[in-house]
């Protein structure tokens, strides 16, 4: 199997942190870019004894202003994937919020996409991120999901998450492109045991699913052979992990459809 150089944008996250050894145990390099000199022995914990290569790169995602220092940090580690597990959190206000989960996550995909040598790019967002409801959906449900939360409580975080998954989106769809842009949806985290799930078309907006779980469809997606781009969206469910992600990839799953950027 190829051997893949990853690099994680927001390797100090929860989900992040999961996915690294994952990674690692198929002999890839992962490099993790995190923010504070402090989270460096975490991070490196995270490689003990697994046959991959881990670097750690200390450095604010909050900074990259720019395409250009994007694209900086892209030719300083040199990854061929890409897994954005970013994000401001909450904290710093609307102003964070849009300067990472927004701004740099969108400077990080067009300065993917203007590197040949980078084939896929992994997003985690979340399955409501998006402007009309999924055709499979309850219209019902979903005006009163997009009310609570999309137009309530995650109102910034959903303004942030949209424009850069539309971002990836589009890239990736350009006729063309070289670039892979996997969006993936999971529903409302837990800290449950990784259990089975639903990938692709789940059949609510509103559900669970564990961070475990999250990293594991992540570091079978970035392996798996064949995938396109498009939206996952991802919830507990029946399915192996393994099982799921290869009948998402086999059926060509875009959660995307009933959006106004959907291409067949």
């Amino acid at each position: 199997m190829a051997s893949h150089h990853v690099l994680i944008l927001g390797g100090h996250g929860n989900i992040a942190q999961k996915l690294t050894p994952l990674l690692l145990r198929r002999s890839w390099t992962v490099t993790s870019v995190i923010r504070k000199q402090e989270q460096v022995p975490t991070i490196e914990k995270l490689g003990s004894g697994l046959p991959g290569k881990l670097n750690v790169l200390v450095q604010s995602i909050e900074d990259v202003a720019s395409e250009q220092q994007a694209q900086d940090i892209l030719n300083k580690v040199k990854p061929d994937y890409i897994a954005w597990s970013a994000g401001a959190g909450g904290k710093g206000g609307p102003e964070a919020t849009y300067k990472v989960d927004r701004d740099a996550a969108i400077n990080f995909v067009k300065a993917a996409a203007a590197t040949p040598s980078v084939s896929r790019f992994l997003l985690v967002s979340y399955n409501g991120s998006r402007r009309a409801a999924a055709p499979w959906w309850s219209a019902e449900e979903w005006d009163e999901y997009n009310k609570k939360v999309n137009y309530g409580i995650l109102a910034t975080y959903f303004q942030a998450k949209i424009a850069a998954d539309e971002a990836l989106y589009e890239a990736t769809k350009k006729p063309g492109s070289s670039l892979t842009g996997i969006c993936l949806r999971p529903g409302t985290l837990s800290d449950n045991p990784a259990g089975k799930v639903v990938l692709g078309k789940i059949p609510h907006v509103k559900g669970n699913v564990p961070r475990e779980s999250v990293a594991q469809v992540a570091d079978a997606l970035l392996a798996a052979d064949g995938v396109k781009s498009g939206w996952f969206d991802l919830l507990e469910g029946d399915e192996s992990v393994d099982a799921a992600v290869t009948k998402a990839v086999k059926e060509g799953v875009d959660t995307a459809e009933g959006e106004a950027i959907y291409k067949q």
